[in-house]
């Protein structure tokens, strides 16, 4: 694994507890020599993130599309591919990346990793895709997950697209493996 990209909001007004796990996020990745892939802004999380990342000597590749460019700046130093639209942004941090970390976000990191699952789902890839949810903000996400296998609108074993880890420092054994064991994602069917 050499790339890991990050989905996470880009929000100003996310509170500090949140901004400083995407910041020691950021430099994790840095000092375990991964490239961070992000969405390519300074603001929020996305920001915090990166700034630390790079902060700690990491490498880190921002996708942007032309019209965010305003609204979220990026950062300066940072190298950042420009795209036309976000269908584009999303597949170019698809094919940059080799796994994927999702932090507290809202509809646009929601949008992303629903996405990166999907794909998962249907087999076509295999990369790991992990939550960390120290705070429990995906346990919704999670609970209609777990609605959609009770009602066998998705195959029981769903839950296997993804793991979730509530502590930083389990936050990179669980990159390296697509599918760990006793995952905390596993979709149970409610009785």
């Amino acid at each position: 694994m050499r790339s890991v990209c990050v989905f996470c909001a880009s929000s100003p007004l996310a509170n500090a507890a949140r901004l400083q796990i995407a910041a020691e996020t950021g430099e994790l990745l840095a000092r375990a020599g991964l490239r961070l892939v992000y969405g390519g802004g300074s603001l929020g999380l996305m920001g915090a993130c990166a700034r630390a990342a790079r902060g700690a000597g990491g490498r880190v590749l921002g996708v942007m599309p032309r019209f965010l460019m305003e609204a979220e700046p990026p950062l300066a130093g940072i190298e950042t591919v420009t795209v036309g639209s976000m269908h584009e942004r999303k597949m170019r941090m698809f094919e940059e990346s080799d796994a994927f970390t999702v932090l507290p976000g809202a509809i646009g990191t929601l949008e992303e990793v629903i996405e990166v699952i999907s794909w998962r789902r249907l087999g076509l890839h295999d990369k790991p895709i992990v939550f960390l949810d120290p705070d429990g903000c995906w346990k919704p996400l999670f609970e209609l997950f777990a609605v959609f296998a009770r009602e066998r609108l998705t195959p029981q074993d769903f839950g296997r697209c993804w793991t979730v880890v509530d502590n930083l420092t389990d936050l990179l054994p669980a990159l390296s493996q697509a599918s760990p064991p006793g995952s905390e994602a596993t979709v149970e069917l409610l009785s």
